[in-house]
């Protein structure tokens, strides 16, 4: 096996169809929103207060963010809200 050699890759650049459709799906798909960057939208849109567990729900309705399969995301998203200030972060963007 030491005396064998590997094949050559090109390097070549070109027009590589695959790639190119990937860049345009991407394009046509909206961003999808961190927890935070929905929480904001969501209150911004409803004008009223709304607890953590409001907020989580309306997210999910309005298809903004929903849990990758937390317990408690209500509890975590909390957590991100009290604790970006106290490290001198800005809530938004």
């Amino acid at each position: 096996m030491a005396g064998k050699k590997k094949a050559k890759v090109s390097t070549k650049k070109g027009n590589n169809p695959a790639k190119e459709s990937k860049a345009a799906k991407a394009a046509e798909q909206p961003k999808k929103l961190s927890a935070l960057d929905a929480a904001a939208r969501v209150l911004g849109e409803s004008g009223q207060a709304m607890n953590c567990q409001e907020m989580i729900e309306t997210m999910a309705a309005k298809g903004y963010w929903s849990s990758p399969g937390g317990k408690t995301p209500g509890a975590t998203l909390y957590t991100a809200v009290t604790e970006l200030p106290k490290r001198g972060l800005p809530l938004i963007g």
